[in-house]
C-alpha cells in the first residue's frame, strides 16, 4: 500500500464515550424502547451486541387498568349470588401483574447487566405518572423516559392546555422521584423550542426527539381502522436533526435522537446536530441486534480517516449555533430548496 492509499491512523484509538443522564456510556448506541427489551434474554443479547445503555419498552398505565378490571369482572362473576363468595378473593388494586412483570423485569435486568438501565413509562392519569415512576424508582432503574404520546381529538382542548399538561406532569414526576428524566416528546407542537425551554425549566433531565405517530389505516372492504405499524425510514432522521441542530447549546437539558438512525452516517448526523445519543429501534428489528457491532466499528473506522479523536469533539458541530449560515435552519433554506428543485425541472425541459 502507497502512501497516497494508506488510511490516516490516529496515535490513539477514537474514544466514543459520552454520558446521557448522568450516566457513563461507553458509546452514544442506546437500544430504545422496542420488543427487543421484552425479555431478560434479549436484553443480555443487546449488551452481548454492544449496546451501551438499554431503554425498556414502555409500560401503559392503560395495560395495568385494563389488566385490573378484566381481573376484577372474573373474580367476581357469581358473586351477587351467593352472599358468603364476597370474602373469597383480596381487592384488586393489590394485583398489577403487568406493572409487578415490568418491575421483576427491571430488577433482573439490573442484576444480570452491567450497562445502565432505563425504563420507560406512558402514564394516563397524573396520578399514574407519579406512582408508577415511584415504583419504577424502587425497583432499580438507572433512569426514567417518560413516553409522553397522546393524541388531541377534542375540539375544544387547545394547544395551550396540552403543553401545559406536559409541563405539569414533569414537574410532578420531577417532585416525587429522585431518578433522572428523559421526556420524549412528539414532533406535533407550535413552538419546539418554546417548549423544550418549559420542560427543562420544569426539570427534564433530557429531551428525546421525537416519538411517532403510529397512525391507522383504512380497510375499505370492511369498513374498519386498522392498527399499522410500520419501522421507521432514513429519511425520518432530517426532523429529528433539524429540531436538535437548533435546541443544542440553549438547554440544560441533554438531546438524543431516536426515529430514522439506520447508518454510521445517521449516528454521525446526529452527534454532529448535537445529540448526546442515538437509539435504535427499527434497525436493529430489521437487521438484527448484530447491527450494533456494526455501527460501533463503522464509528470507529469514520473517526480514524477525519482524525476525529473524540465524539465530543464533533458534537454540534453542524449545529444552527455553529453554522456559519444559520438560515439554513430557518425560511431561507426553505426557498433555496424549492429554488432548486425548479431549476432542476427547467434543465430538464432542455432535453
Amino acid at each position: 500500500m502507497n502512501g497516497a492509499d494508506a488510511e490516516p491512523m490516529l496515535e490513539t484509538e477514537p474514544v466514543l464515550r459520552t454520558d446521557y443522564l448522568g450516566l457513563h456510556l461507553k458509546s452514544p448506541l442506546v437500544a430504545a424502547a422496542s420488543a427487543l427489551g421484552e425479555s431478560l434474554d434479549n436484553i443480555l443479547r443487546l449488551e452481548d451486541a454492544g449496546a451501551a445503555a438499554i431503554v425498556l419498552p414502555s409500560i401503559f398505565e392503560e395495560q395495568i387498568l385494563l389488566e385490573n378490571a378484566a381481573l376484577e369482572n372474573d373474580l367476581t362473576r357469581g358473586t351477587e349470588s351467593f352472599a358468603e363468595s364476597l370474602d373469597y378473593f383480596p381487592g384488586t388494586p393489590s394485583l398489577h401483574h403487568e406493572m409487578e412483570h415490568y418491575l421483576n423485569l427491571i430488577r433482573a435486568a439490573k442484576s444480570r447487566c452491567e450497562i445502565p438501565i432505563l425504563a420507560s413509562l406512558n402514564g394516563a392519569t397524573p396520578g399514574g405518572w407519579v406512582r408508577f415512576a415511584q415504583e419504577i424508582e424502587q425497583a432499580g432503574a438507572d433512569a426514567l423516559e417518560l413516553n409522553t404520546y397522546a393524541l388531541a381529538t377534542g375540539f375544544l382542548k387547545t394547544s395551550a392546555i396540552i403543553e401545559d399538561g406536559l409541563i405539569d406532569l414533569v414537574l410532578r414526576v420531577r417532585q416525587s422521584v429522585q431518578l433522572r428524566l428523559a421526556v420524549k416528546l412528539s414532533p406535533y407542537f407550535t413552538s419546539i423550542p418554546h417548549l423544550a425551554r418549559q420542560l427543562d425549566d420544569a426539570g427534564a433531565d433530557a429531551l428525546v426527539l421525537f416519538n411517532r405517530f403510529y397512525q391507522p389505516d383504512f380497510d375499505i372492504e370492511n369498513l374498519a381502522v386498522v392498527p399499522r405499524l410500520t419501522l421507521s425510514r432514513p429519511e425520518e432522521l432530517l426532523l429529528r436533526l433539524h429540531w436538535v441542530a437548533i435546541l443544542y447549546g440553549h438547554l440544560r437539558a441533554e438531546l438524543a435522537v431516536t426515529g430514522g438512525v439506520h447508518g454510521v452516517e445517521d449516528v454521525l448526523k446526529s452527534i454532529m446536530a448535537g445529540a448526546q445519543v442515538v437509539q435504535l429501534a427499527s434497525a436493529l428489528l430489521r437487521h438484527g441486534v448484530g447491527h450494533i457491532d456494526t455501527l460501533h466499528s463503522g464509528l470507529l473506522r469514520w473517526m480514524r480517516e477525519h482524525e476525529y479523536t473524540s465524539i465530543r469533539q464533533m458534537r454540534g458541530s453542524l449545529s444552527r449555533r455553529s453554522a456559519p449560515d444559520p438560515s439554513a435552519f430557518e425560511r431561507g433554506n426553505y426557498i433555496r430548496t424549492l429554488s432548486s428543485y425548479t431549476l432542476r425541472y427547467k434543465n430538464l425541459q432542455q432535453y
